[in-house]
């Protein structure tokens, strides 16, 4: 199927060029021409009238869990949890990813490598879901943050090891626990983990084939050593200060900070455990004022909702990114780190994240104009997923994602 949208305002995410009322024509195969006008040279095209929408490349979400199934203690849900219990949560919650104009996650961390799993059922074809890189299991010291769905290790052997067996399984990134976590109980959130050398041998290893690494950070000195250390991504980061700001720069470290994730839990007291209501609140404040500092500073941002967390449901990133403009990242900077942003942050921003001629479709179509109100994101008109409509929201038409359409 050709698509051609007509009157339709483009968000490229790429120079930040908008063009309105344009034209943009694609296929199955990629993104065959945009702007004022297109010539087509095709036949069978659909056309379908834009106006008052807006395109943008298909969002990314740069942090979730799949499998982890968001209710206010989903690592006491997932102890008992069986690899189908987990495959089957995890095909559902990309139905609501993609419904959510979520054409791409960066899973990071599920059990039994389900995640692998599911993203070689979706590359073939055989279920409908958005791309996604996946970490499988992480890699925790013993009794480390999240070791209920882990790999537990111990000094730079077995963490080569480790690191060498996700890899074999067929790991996009390798995923590890720099400090301690709010969801694990008897952690301490800004306690070290592993080692800054535990960590530059996990670095090493995925470096050795070309693969990134993410490391969950609460403490300040746990985020120091991921980024001596060598990680591309540091997830969360609640306390950062201006040396950490400062080597994240020099070692072009992205930042995913996750902002929805606390809020979320303090959203409902008397469901979610008291431990993790109280170390929350002693931290959320410091999480705001530490992705100020990174964004004032110019360190490359990528957005994550960390979804799968206490009422962290799949599809809420748009939320995510209106907490960012709330803390001062301007809209296009933040719908940015949401599109083209995280594309860099995966190395795959020659196929996906902005509107160019020769990326793949995925694209998301909303009402309105998202930069003046990032809300307008929140319910997408259409999806396209490599050129194929897998939502339609139109007043006349009802949504569907059907496996194998």
């Amino acid at each position: 199927m050709i698509y051609k949208f007509m009157n339709i305002r483009i968000l490229t995410c790429n120079d930040e060029e908008v063009i309105e009322r344009g034209e943009i024509l694609f296929n199955e195969k990629s993104i065959v021409g945009f702007g004022h006008k297109v010539d087509e040279g095709y036949s069978d095209v659909e056309e379908i009238d834009g106006t008052g929408l807006t395109i943008l490349p298909g969002l990314i979400d740069s942090h979730v869990h799949l499998g982890m199934d968001a209710s206010p203690d989903p690592f006491l849900s997932m102890k008992d949890e069986g690899p189908a219990d987990i495959a089957y949560l995890a095909v559902q919650q990309g139905y609501e990813f993609l419904k959510a104009g979520i054409t791409a996650i960066r899973n990071l961390g599920t059990r039994y490598n389900a995640d692998i799993a599911y993203r070689n059922a979706v590359s073939s074809g055989k279920i409908i879901g958005p791309k996604v890189f996946a970490a499988g299991s992480p890699i925790v010291m013993t009794g480390g943050h999240g070791h209920v769905m882990a790999i537990e290790a111990d000094g730079c052997d077995e963490v080569r090891k480790a690191a060498r067996s996700q890899l074999k399984a067929g790991a996009d990134l390798l995923k590890v626990m720099a400090t301690g976590g709010v969801l694990t109980q008897g952690n301490e959130p800004g306690a070290t983990q592993f080692s800054e050398e535990e960590l530059r041998c996990i670095c090493q290893e995925a470096a050795k084939v070309s693969k990134t690494t993410a490391a969950h950070t609460i403490g300040t000195e746990g985020i120091k050593n991921a980024i001596r250390a060598g990680v591309t991504t540091i997830e969360h980061a609640y306390l950062l200060d201006e040396e950490a700001v400062e080597l994240m720069l020099k070692m072009g470290t992205y930042l995913v900070p996750t902002l929805l994730a606390p809020t979320l839990i303090l959203d409902k007291p008397g469901t979610v455990p008291d431990y993790m209501i109280s170390k929350v609140k002693k931290i959320i404040n410091d999480h705001k004022i530490s992705f100020q500092m990174a964004y004032k500073a110019g360190v490359p941002i990528a957005a994550g909702t960390d979804a799968g967390t206490p009422f962290n449901f799949p599809g809420l990133l748009a939320k995510e990114l209106s907490l960012m403009i709330e803390y001062g990242m301007t809209p296009r900077k933040a719908i940015y780190s949401a599109t083209l942003g995280a594309a860099k942050a995966v190395q795959m921003d020659h196929k996906i994240g902005s509107i160019q001629i020769g990326k793949e479709a995925d694209l998301t179509i909303v009402r309105g104009n998202p930069l003046e109100n990032i809300h307008n994101l929140c319910e997408p008109v259409y999806v396209f997923l490599n050129g194929r409509m897998v939502h339609n929201n139109t007043s006349h038409s009802k949504t569907h994602l059907e496996i194998n359409s």
